[in-house]
């Protein structure tokens, strides 16, 4: 189980990493559902990895994180929604 943790770990440091590169060389937009992806999803994933080693304030600031990445896909999925696609 402990491997299995540290990859997602590994995986969301990935994520919010490829994100922040993306974003930082143009890439991709900030207001973009790929890069919100990225992130509340590389948060998420370190989430979980934070708490398995207890790591608490890391742990917080990710959940924050990942929810303002998923309030971003809301909006902008709702953005869609009200002009028709």
């Amino acid at each position: 189980m402990t491997i299995f943790i540290e990859v997602l770990g590994w995986l969301g440091a990935l994520l919010v990493l490829g994100a922040y590169v993306l974003v930082s060389t143009g890439r991709l937009l900030g207001d973009s559902a790929a890069f919100q992806w990225m992130n509340a999803l590389g948060a998420a994933l370190f989430v979980l990895n934070t708490w398995w080693h207890g790591a608490i304030p890391s742990m917080v600031l990710n959940i924050i994180w990942s929810c303002i990445g998923f309030a971003a896909l809301w909006r902008i999925r709702r953005g869609k929604a009200a002009q028709g696609r």
